[in-house]
């Protein structure tokens, strides 16, 4: 009845059983207390991980069997593009990341400790520096670059707030590659090398994901792309737009609706504006818009202060500021601060008087060609009407604004979508910040010594895995992608006959000789137990072999689609083939 299951090419090689019965497979009924996003749920449900300590999780069988094969995928398309694997130490000198600067600029977030000796150590949040040191060490010509290298490693982050299960955690796994090139065309090749293979990642790993424009941070460089899968799990916003164009918040920009101001030439105007500190209260008590106020808002930066000046109606954007003064040592400035430079109080404040008192004034772009406007008096209670840039106070302009939902898209004019995603990939162009930090240089063709250009591009691997839960699961459990579900098809046997155990040892090995990876669930518990627990981990496609099977019957259920099929045994086969690629 079953000869066809013997396929012309199939190997004798052994193969063991894996049989659900010998499996460490610690499934719950009840959703954990302490799960709030629906991977962390369900993951814990279905047996693939548990929680050591805050942001510390232990990976069970299950989670092993996803992880590997997202590895598996990961080192092909690495080496596709020509990237060569190293293995790097986790445990880190001191004196590496300070030569970079990078050991003050991580603060808290960097796990550091002292060997028997008193020296300082960190435990390695990414490996440009350690990549990098070998670089200087043995890279001495042009001729010995490109280099892509790349490593899949343990990495560590001292995360003040722990949570979302493997969204937020302490120990992860990453994907880190570095390029190494002679110019910027190189690094532009190596980069679009990675973004190609990200892609590639990204697809096998059956992921639904929208490529943005992103922030460098603490990375350093000149460009990055966030690669981002659309959750409410996710803690970065995306600003996307239907003709294709795509950002995180941070970096987002959008056009702005015009606005029409009294065009008379005014001169500014003192008025009362007794405890009207918001600018929502100075809207209501004068009668005007909120896009007729002047926002001030005082910083202190790298130790002198900065007068911010927003619309009334918008909001600051922290990494543009960044971006417009070139550095991120900034922060507010305290109310005493505030008192001692302007002579008010927060509420209070504006641009006019200030020029020439040592306090840099930051405009955004929305006020500029504004005409009578409202702002601060620097004088508690009281505000000024009819300010105008360029003649009663001059700045420095610059995109300061953070986009909101329904923004006009900048490339097309149509309305933007904001939404939640979680980050699993990331890509940036380093340039010369470690190069010349740590001085990494090679001869060029000219014989002149020149600084490495560099690439950065790490991908999540725990990330990965949850993001696949996030997207795809239903009220049973989990729905995986076949690529890294951790097993791809299930025997349910729900007989003790031994034809019925025969039949499925040979959809078993049959299986297993095309590269399919199979698990036979011979447990001694009830139907209903085994449909749950299937459900539960999501396997792609459960072969049931019970109560049908004396009518030469098999049943078929394909998890994705929830359809059930009832076919003949000699054809159970080719339907489980056809079910996996459904």
């Amino acid at each position: 009845m079953v000869a066809y299951l013997t396929c012309p090419g199939q190997t004798d090689k052994k193969t063991v059983l894996m049989r659900w019965s010998q499996l460490f497979i610690p499934t719950l009924r009840e959703v954990p207390a302490e799960a709030e996003v629906v991977s962390h749920q369900l993951l814990l449900r279905a047996g693939f991980i548990r929680q050591l300590g805050a942001g510390i999780y232990s990976y069970l069988p299950l989670a092993r069997r996803t992880l590997q094969k997202i590895e598996r995928i990961i080192r092909e398309e690495m080496e596709r593009i020509g990237a060569q694997e190293f293995y790097l130490p986790a445990l880190h000198p001191a004196e590496l990341w300070q030569e970079t600067g990078r050991w003050t600029e991580m603060g808290d977030n960097m796990f550091r400790l002292k060997d028997r000796t008193g020296r300082e150590l960190c435990l390695g949040m990414t490996h440009e520096e350690v990549f990098t040191s070998i670089a200087r060490n043995e890279l001495r010509s042009y001729r010995d670059l490109p280099q892509l290298w790349y490593q899949i490693q343990v990495k560590f982050r001292d995360e003040p707030r722990p949570k979302a299960g493997l969204l937020r955690v302490r120990q992860f796994t990453m994907k880190d590659s570095y390029s190494f090139d002679l110019d910027a065309n190189g690094l532009e090749k190596s980069y679009r090398l990675h973004e190609q293979a990200y892609r590639r990642i990204f697809d096998r790993c059956g992921l639904e994901y929208t490529v943005v424009q992103a922030e460098s941070g603490a990375m350093g460089g000149s460009e990055s792309e966030e690669f981002m899968v659309r959750t409410d799990a996710g803690e970065d916003m995306v600003v996307s737009c239907a003709c294709g164009y795509a950002a995180n918040l941070e970096r987002a920009v959008s056009c702005l609706v015009p606005i029409t101001d009294d065009p008379a030439e005014r001169s500014p105007e003192l008025v009362h504006t007794p405890q009207q500190k918001t600018i929502q209260e100075v809207s209501e008590f004068l009668k005007v818009p909120k896009s007729r106020q002047i926002k001030s808002l005082v910083y202190v930066v790298e130790s002198k202060p900065a007068l911010i000046l927003m619309r009334g109606d918008h909001q600051l954007n922290e990494s543009k500021l960044s971006r417009a003064m070139e550095t991120d040592q900034f922060r507010p400035a305290t109310p005493d601060e505030i008192r001692d430079l302007f002579g008010a109080d927060p509420g209070s404040l504006g641009p006019v008087g200030m020029q020439g008192k040592g306090v840099a004034i930051i405009a955004d772009l929305s006020l500029q060609n504004r005409r009578n406007l409202i702002c601060g008096a620097n004088r508690d209670h009281y505000h000024l009407l009819n300010v105008t840039a360029g003649i009663d106070f001059t700045a420095a302009f610059y995109d300061l604004r953070r986009v909101e939902a329904a923004d006009p898209c900048s490339c097309c004019g149509r309305p933007l979508d904001i939404f939640k995603a979680l980050e699993v990939g990331h890509i940036f162009k380093l340039g010369y910040k470690y190069s010349r930090s740590m001085k990494a240089t090679v001869l060029d063709p000219e014989g002149k010594e020149v600084p490495i250009i560099m690439g950065s591009y790490g991908i999540g691997l725990e990330r990965i895995m949850a993001a696949a839960v996030e997207l795809y699961h239903d009220e049973a459990g989990i729905v995986w992608p076949r690529s890294i579900a951790p097993f791809q098809v299930l025997i349910t046997l729900l007989g003790t006959q031994e034809n019925q155990k025969q039949l499925a040892k040979r959809i078993y090995d049959a299986l297993n000789q095309m590269g399919i990876d199979c698990l036979l669930d011979d447990r001694d518990e009830r139907p209903g137990v085994k449909f749950k627990d299937a459900e539960l981990i999501g396997v792609p496609v459960r072969v049931t072999i019970g109560k049908k099977f004396e009518q030469g019957k098999v049943e078929i259920f394909c998890r994705s689609q929830r359809e059930l099929r009832e076919v003949d045994a000699d054809e159970a086969l080719l339907e489980i083939i056809r079910a996996l690629g459904d």
